[in-house]
């Protein structure tokens, strides 16, 4: 069993996977004064038996690392995985320095790429097991990236330099794609091999700007898109698939078991009707039915 969290935390984002090995992961961080405590005291008590912990960046924008700096510094951070960049920014944060001292530290940094591989992210040992993560991107060498790299090196733009990640437990598979734009995802159609997953976080907040092109929608055939948290006139809802929106939804948190995900929300009025209902406690807050997966 695995447990995925998406914290509710405004326009940001930040996640955690409490691994069924020995490992967890933090992925993307967006606090404030009013629930960063509250965040990582959860954390530290979730993550309290693991034996791996490791925090991947998708990219450096300011409601991907708000509140880095603090997380650092109560949790520190041992491996820091991102991808390799000079971003630089005009109006500088105590997160964004802090993001680049990781990023540029040799004994901390792990720079992800398509296909890269790592212990104990995706290969196991006799020690210990598999996070189960691997990375559908970036392509390093694809001229469209190259571009992306160099606005975030000018300062100008951050967004598609983003990484995808993927989740899988063997039972249940979820894809991670950071703030990519439309299109950006366009340019790369067919430089990067999607796979049929269960459960997408939708890119970019689950915005517009973000929408998922049909071919890899086609391709990753999500039974479950969660829709982040943005303004309403900005998103896209992703008709025709089963959604969540966390603007709603608050917290939601996914119980990885065999063969079904089960699914928990804060909001406590909110509600689906696509999701089997197998009569369960409310042990992560609400909750609001099974997925089969």
């Amino acid at each position: 069993m695995s447990i995925i969290k998406s914290f509710s935390v405004g326009e940001g984002d930040m996640f955690y996977i409490k691994h069924g090995s020995s490992n967890f992961t933090i992925i993307d961080c967006c606090m404030s004064d009013d629930n960063k405590d509250e965040i990582i005291k959860e954390i530290k008590t979730e993550s309290k038996h693991k034996e791996i912990k490791r925090f991947i960046s998708t990219h450096p924008d300011d409601d991907h690392l708000r509140g880095l700096a603090y997380l650092n510094e109560n949790m520190p951070i041992r491996n820091f995985y991102c991808v390799k960049n000079e971003a630089i920014k005009q109006d500088k944060s105590d997160d964004f320095d802090e993001y680049c001292t990781l990023r540029d530290d040799s004994e901390k940094h792990f720079y992800l790429s398509k296909g890269c591989s790592r212990r104990w992210m995706n290969k196991k040992s006799e020690e210990r097991g598999s996070a189960g993560i691997s990375i559908l991107w970036p392509d390093t060498s694809n001229k469209y990236y190259k571009e992306e790299l160099k606005k975030a090196k000018e300062g100008t733009s951050f967004n598609n330099i983003s990484a995808i990640v993927k989740y899988s437990t063997g039972d249940c598979t979820v894809l991670w794609m950071g703030d990519l734009e439309t299109d950006f995802m366009e340019n790369i159609n067919k430089a990067i091999t999607l796979e049929p997953a269960d459960i997408l976080f939708a890119p970019h907040h689950g915005r517009g700007t973000g929408k998922v092109p049909k071919d890899w929608l086609d391709d990753i055939s999500p039974k479950l898109v969660i829709i982040g948290e943005a303004p309403s006139k900005d998103l896209n809802y992703y008709a025709g698939y089963n959604t969540i929106t966390q603007n709603t939804a608050g917290d939601i948190t996914l119980e990885c078991v065999s063969g079904e995900t089960h699914i928990y929300v804060s909001n406590y009025h909110y509600s689906v009707d696509f999701l089997d209902n197998e009569y369960l406690a409310d042990t992560y807050g609400k909750y609001i039915g099974t997925l089969k997966v």
